[in-house]
């Protein structure tokens, strides 16, 4: 007999809704077989059962919202029997009492106050209704929190689930409308005074509007938990390492001239366009095993040095947060391949489609700023790792060229910053600048025609 807890789902995970089970009590279940479909902050993602045998017992339902850790279900030895009989029991006891206790219509009328407050309550009953539609913890918060009928949310996620997008647009759709309901209120009022002063009429509502006009000018939002887990994440973080800085300037026109020439046939073939990102991942990758103190993370009084490089690539989940997928064994893997699972990993995160492995454990992390359009970020470390390395924009701009003669010159290259915070703890400035430097150079001078 094996217990099936909720896995550890990301590092600031601390709970999951389950919204799908694969099996039922009775069915057998092979080893890594998909047994459960889990849903947190940030990934949607299937669950293996750990062991092979026949499913013997659930104790979460779908939709039950269980903390990481908590035993969901048994699964015990092939030959072990269901144990259907605490199912059973408790469904003749409680329909037993209700019943009986329903017929009563009379005491009903008595408390029709009771219909009045329904609407709100009626909310938090309906997401626990095993009726209801599933739903992930955040999105149970916000509906909580704004008192809202969950019978009027159109879901658009996978299978008409309701996603954080879809109840925040009903949020703004419901403040928008909020706006013109006062309008009426005052315009009541003057209908009821005497006809003599129209024109006073309607001057008077003109005050009226100005408090609710004044509270449109604020709206207070809860920070949901992946921001709530982020900010503390990044507090501990500044605690724990001593952050210093250190930045480099790469002329890209090296890149530029392959990516120019290839990228039109690229996008044909893989699907996807060839950013700068995989060039600057492969160069920081090279620079990691020349410069191993960075490829490291801090344990205690000890640094930890890994002999691997898995490469952290932070996405942007439409200003919601961020994720960070791991591109394992980075060293391995040429130009190309890393492009590929960049962008792959990178549209299943946006999608929430990343398994827990794929977005913890990470040696080194990049953060592509400048895709957003920033110049300079100097971004917090991922603990327990050392360094991160932040790609800002890419802008064209006049550099200083040497031409064959040995004379200079003023072209127009296109030119960004390396920036990286490192933790001072693990080496000193001459070593942090020494590592970018090397990844400058290989950006700047590698034939990365050979690469492709």
């Amino acid at each position: 007999m094996a217990e099936v807890k909720l896995p550890q789902l990301g590092e600031t995970v601390t709970e999951g809704t389950i919204t799908k089970w694969f099996k039922k009590i009775g069915d057998a279940v092979a080893a890594d077989e998909p047994l459960f479909e889990v849903s947190t902050d940030k990934v949607d993602t299937e669950v293996p059962s750990p062991v092979a045998g026949i499913l013997t017992e659930v104790r979460a339902k779908e939709g039950d919202t269980v903390p990481v850790g908590a035993v969901i279900a048994v699964v015990g030895d092939a030959g072990a029997a269901p144990a259907p009989a605490p199912a059973a029991a408790p469904a003749p006891e409680p329909v037993a009492a209700p019943v009986a206790a329903a017929p009563t219509p009379e005491p009903a009328p008595a408390p029709t106050p009771a219909p009045a407050p329904a609407p709100t309550v009626v909310v938090a009953a309906a997401s626990s209704s095993g009726d209801a539609p599933l739903l992930s913890p955040v999105v149970r918060r916000l509906i909580s929190e704004n008192n809202l009928d969950v019978a009027k949310i159109a879901g658009t996620g996978p299978g008409g689930r309701i996603t954080r997008e879809d109840v925040l647009a009903l949020i703004d759709a419901q403040a928008g409308k909020s706006a013109p309901a006062p309008a009426p209120a005052p315009a009541a009022a003057p209908a009821a005074a005497p006809a003599p002063a129209p024109a006073a009429a309607k001057a008077a509502p003109a005050p009226k509007a100005a408090p609710a006009d004044s509270n449109e000018r604020e709206r207070r939002i809860k920070l949901s938990k992946i921001r709530k887990l982020t900010g503390e994440h990044m507090i501990m973080s500044k605690a724990v390492s001593p952050h210093t800085f250190s930045v480099v300037e790469v002329d890209y026109a090296n890149v530029d001239v392959v990516r120019s020439r290839v990228k039109n046939e690229w996008k044909k073939t893989e699907g996807f366009s060839l950013t700068y990102l995989p060039f600057i991942s492969r160069a920081v990758v090279d620079a990691l095993v020349e410069f191993p103190h960075l490829n490291a993370s801090l344990d205690g009084n000890e640094l930890v040095v890994h002999q691997y490089v898995d490469l952290g690539i932070a996405v942007d989940l439409d200003f919601q947060g961020l994720l960070v997928p791991v591109v394992r064994d980075a060293e391995t893997k040429r130009l190309r391949a890393l492009a590929r699972e960049i962008s792959d990993l990178g549209a299943r995160a946006k999608s929430r489609k990343l398994s827990p492995d794929e977005i913890q454990g990470g040696t080194f992390t990049l953060s592509n700023n400048g895709s957003a359009g920033s110049v300079l970020t100097m971004a917090v470390i991922n603990q327990p790792q050392v360094g991160i390395i932040s790609t800002d924009a890419i802008v064209r701009k006049p550099v200083v060229v040497n031409l064959p003669d040995g004379g200079e010159s003023i072209a127009i290259h296109p030119v960004g910053k390396l920036a990286m915070s490192w933790d001072h703890r693990a080496f000193d400035g001459a070593y942090a600048a020494g590592f970018l430097s090397r990844a400058k150079e290989i950006l700047e001078t590698r034939d990365w025609s050979a690469e492709l």
